[in-house]
């Protein structure tokens, strides 16, 4: 009997269309191929064309089906009628929503605007949304960084002009060794994947450092289970073994950092420790050749690293040695911090001796010729072949800001920064702090703000404060508890408006931000704070309105909500004035349109602020006559000039769509972007491509593309002078002083040259075992919960508990334990994780839900096994017996310490459910369907 092959389509048809957008399942920003057919979304894959993940996608975005088809999705705008908290909801119209919320806003814009507290989540429309809270007139406006990320962000641009992830990414075709310190495999997902499989292609070596061996670090071909908030001391030890052995590149520091600037070294002066300029406000150096004093930046100038100036009684030392006096000694040997960090003394000096080995033994030169700005030419570009990669796991500590700020010393002075083989800034990056705006605070009613309302400050004189001294901010953005907040402290509004401290606001107006769950430490304390009374019975927070697409835990406690669509019916803009999806050879940008249209009584945010905009009658979205100046959001990205010819997108512009970067705006911009499969990309030069801050034709090129409006080169900031501005405030200079119980503090932690000190909270005695969340690949925040397809790989979460503990303990799998903190406790199911430190447990990040959220069933296991460690952390530190509100954030930055949480465990019998159990919320959106299938056309 012969064998027949039973017919097969080996190429089915997928769709009758294909639409090409940018996904919104992380803050990747991949590009996808939406396929449709009769009309629906069929499938999604990667796009091919696109320049960040090149046709890659993973389960994230693969899903994204389930997220546009959710049952959790709202339906209409809703006004709430029950108590807050209830999630008892009257459906209105947008006209009515609309109304109210300008029957709430308009009098606080005419008589006190800063009574409105304007804070977005993960919006990646910043850009768009601190715009409209300008045109306002509040201060009070930022978004999620501040309890993301702003340490990374802030140290990178104060030191470097530029960090990781959004701001630049590893020379990946040329590295030979690359390490990463606390990555979490959610961010940056597919660009990182695709980049360490070129590197294990090329047989390169890869080091983690993280206290945990998951994702990105399992394949790595070291890793180091790193003590938790201790990454600053391990990275101080390895300049301390560079700086003692000679391996650090001298001539990249003299020419293109500060390391040879001169430093007022007397003591008594009021300018010790500050800078030697010129007229012109130009750092000082010494140049070799001549022996004299000159600018940094005048053509042949050879500045000297060893050379001091003495000047009318002054004694003016470089950078440099400060940096050798304070690496130097014994403080940071590796036989000093080995036992803090968890890693023998060899080891450290092995992992400085590899770093050393690599950066200069198989340096090579790539045979480009170019110019620096002090117009020297260069046939070559000398590769460092040694990269580097960070994200939260080393700033969500109270020390984050100066550890991101001493692995990026490490980076300069191994000269691996903007050469082959080494970190490479993507456009609008680099720009030095002193190119971005300072915060602005100044309120008018019925004006605007006075400018941007966050930045980076540059000494005492630009912090947010009143003539009394008190913070003009709700967050206390910008004052002298967390001087350098350049993304606002969105973890201490609610909690600082229910204080009153510094004032009572009368409206909470939020975004995309679950601050009644996942999104807020102590989420147990914030939701009896948006639901308490005064001794009138009036809320304490008097108004709140709240947009998301879904029915998440925040929702319930609105008055007003707004309701978005999901990203797939959305115009959105990836812009080179905000996040963009730039590659480190080219400035890129990309947008979101509507590839199906919503079937619910729901508007893109964007597009209802255009809307409530105009209502207000705020400058910006009206017409010199008070119409309405943009109709949606898709006509203020294509319209709206924020100088002239630079708007929202940089690419087709001009009247033919022929200019790139700066034009007059194009009517049919969006639709070039669809043709162009969501996306632009402008390539830099080739000659322009490393060295970009000191590179003639990449400042130029930049120009061209509106980057910047001049040249702008600089030089990498080893010591902050900022920070040794506020210390010398604090040592009792200038004319604005800090409150005394800040002092030592200031002086402690704001060291121009990094630092490390301990993060421990006061209050922790008796608790010592870290406890950590991380981020699955497949989840991104708490996004993908009602997602049917993603909630089969991450459906529950149990702790992970080292093999010490777990038998210290009597553990074993399955088994449960009351985890306690200093603030509250939790009891959770637990697992066994070698592979992890010894000091620390951890869990995958907001899994946990509340019952009556995200349209889940009343016994889904996210909320009967699922849990945060969130209800263990708390907002504010345990108190001092001082009578003050000490946040629980970097004191420099206010970014939220949540990784500085330590527990003690104890095992307990199961219970029915984890705890705690919060009573169940009643949804605003109707009951899941028994089952979820989605299928299109046979």
């Amino acid at each position: 009997m012969t064998h027949s092959q039973p017919p097969l389509d080996l190429s089915p048809k997928v769709s009758d269309e294909v639409r090409k957008t940018t996904c919104y399942m992380c803050a990747c920003r991949c590009g996808i191929n939406v396929h449709m057919k009769k009309g629906k979304v069929a499938y999604i894959e990667g796009n091919r064309d696109h320049p960040v993940n090149r046709g890659v996608l993973c389960a994230k975005g693969s899903a994204g089906i389930m997220q546009h088809n959710s049952p959790a999705r709202l339906r209409n705008p809703m006004k709430r009628v029950g108590p807050r908290g209830s999630g008892e909801f009257e459906a209105i119209s947008w006209k009515e929503a609309l109304q109210i919320a300008t029957d709430w806003l308009a009098p606080l814009r005419r008589e006190a605007p800063e009574k409105l507290a304007f804070f977005t989540g993960r919006d990646q429309s910043q850009s768009f949304t601190g715009y409209w809270a300008q045109q306002f007139g509040t201060p009070n406006y930022a978004a999620h960084g501040g309890f993301c990320s702003v340490n990374m962000a802030t140290a990178g641009i104060y030191t470097m002009g530029g960090a990781f992830w959004e701001f630049g990414q590893p020379d990946w075709d040329h590295t030979k060794l690359f390490m990463l310190f606390g990555v979490a495999e959610d961010h940056d997902s597919n660009p990182i994947k695709m980049g360490l499989a070129k590197l294990k292609k090329r047989g390169a070596r890869v080091i983690g450092v993280n206290p945990i061996r998951t994702g990105y670090n399992a394949i790595a071909d070291d890793w180091v289970g790193i003590t938790p908030g201790t990454d600053g001391l391990f990275i101080l030890s390895l300049i301390h073994c560079l700086m003692k052995a000679g391996k650090i590149d001298l001539d990249y520091l003299a020419r293109y950092t500060d390391a040879p600037v001169l430093l007022n070294s007397d003591p008594r002066s009021p300018d010790y420790g500050l800078q030697m300029q010129d007229e012109d406000g130009k750092a000082l150096v010494i140049d070799r050749t001549t022996g004299k004093l000159t600018p940094f930046d005048q053509p042949g100038v050879r500045p000297d690293l060893a050379a001091t100036y003495r000047s009318a009684g002054v004694t003016h030392r470089p950078v440099f040695h400060q940096m050798a006096e304070q690496y130097l000694g014994e403080d940071y040997t590796p036989e000093a911090v080995a036992d803090r960090c968890g890693i023998p003394a060899p080891r450290i000096r092995a992992i400085a001796s590899e770093l050393a080995r690599v950066a200069f033994d198989e340096a090579f030169e790539l045979d480009h010729a170019w110019t620096d700005f002090r117009g020297e030419h260069h046939k070559t570009m000398t590769g460092r072949p040694v990269s580097f990669h960070a994200m939260r796991g080393i700033s969500a500590h109270a020390n984050g800001f100066q550890t991101a700020r001493a692995l990026h010393v490490l980076q300069i002075i191994l000269g691996t920064v903007e050469v082959p083989g080494g970190f490479r800034f993507k456009p609008p990056y680099p720009k030095p702090a002193t190119a971005h705006p300072k915060p602005h605070c100044k309120v008018t009613p019925g004006a605007p703000l006075d400018g941007p309302h966050l930045g980076f400050v540059q000494g005492p004189e630009d912090l947010a404060l009143e003539p009394d001294g008190s913070p003009t901010r709700i967050d206390k953005a910008f004052t002298w508890e967390n001087p350098m907040s350049a993304h606002g402290l969105m973890h201490m509004v609610i909690s600082n408006a229910h204080a009153g401290d510094p004032y009572k606001i009368d409206t909470l107006f939020m975004y995309m931000a679950n601050m009644s769950w996942n999104s807020s430490m102590n989420p147990g304390g914030v939701m009896e704070m948006l639901t308490d009374t005064d001794e009138s019975g009036d809320y304490v927070i008097p108004r709140i309105i709240y947009s998301d697409a879904y029915s998440s835990e925040m929702v319930a406690y609105a008055d007003l909500i707004l309701p978005d669509t999901t990203y797939l019916e959305r115009h959105d803009c990836i812009s080179l004035l905000d996040r963009p999806i730039s590659e480190a050879d080219a400035a890129a940008d990309a947008i979101r349109w509507p590839v199906v249209q919503p079937n619910r009584d729901v508007r893109g945010f964007q597009s209802a602020l255009c809307d409530l905009g105009a209502k207000l009658g705020l400058p910006g979205f009206v017409n010199d006559d008070g119409s309405q100046k943009y109709k949606d959001y898709a006509d203020y990205i294509t319209h709206h000039e924020r100088r002239p010819g630079v708007g929202p997108l940089a690419g087709f512009r001009g009247k033919d769509g022929t200019k790139a970067g700066r034009g007059e705006a194009n009517p049919e911009q969006i639709d070039c972007y669809i043709e162009n499969g969501g996306f632009f990309v402008n390539h830099i030069p080739d000659g322009a491509r490393y060295y970009k801050p000191w590179n003639a034709a990449y400042q130029d090129w930049a120009v061209g593309m509106s980057l910047y409006d001049s040249p702008q080169p600089y030089l990498f900031s080893l010591y902050a002078e900022p920070l040794r501005r506020f210390q010398l405030a604090a040592e009792g200079h200038g004319d604005r002083q800090p409150p005394d119980h800040l002092r030592e503090r200031i002086k402690q932690t704001m060291t121009p040259l990094p630092s490390w000190y301990e993060s421990d909270p006061h209050g922790t005695q008796g608790y010592d075992i870290h406890a950590l969340t991380q981020r699955p690949m497949a989840m991104y925040h708490s996004w993908g919960g009602q997602n049917a397809w993603l909630r089969q790989l991450h459906g529950h979460n149990p702790l992970y508990l080292p093999t010490a503990l777990m038998r210290e303990k009597g553990l074993h799998d399955g088994d449960w334990a009351r985890v306690s903190s200093p603030h509250g406790e939790i009891t959770v199911p637990v697992k066994e994780m070698a592979a992890l430190n010894p000091k620390t447990v951890w869990t995958w990040n907001a899994i946990g839900k509340r019952k009556g959220a995200w349209a889940l069933e009343k016994d889904a296991p996210e909320v009967t096994k699922g849990f945060l460690l969130n209800h263990l952390i708390h907002e504010l530190l345990p108190a001092k017996g001082d009578g003050l509100r000490w946040a629980n954030s970097d004191p420099i930055t206010g970014q939220a310490a949540w990784f500085d949480l330590k527990v003690k465990i104890e095992k307990t019998d199961a219970p029915a459910e984890s705890k705690p159990q919060i009573p169940p919320q009643r949804s605003p959106v109707p009951p899941p369907p028994k089952d979820i299938a989605w299928k299109v056309g046979k």
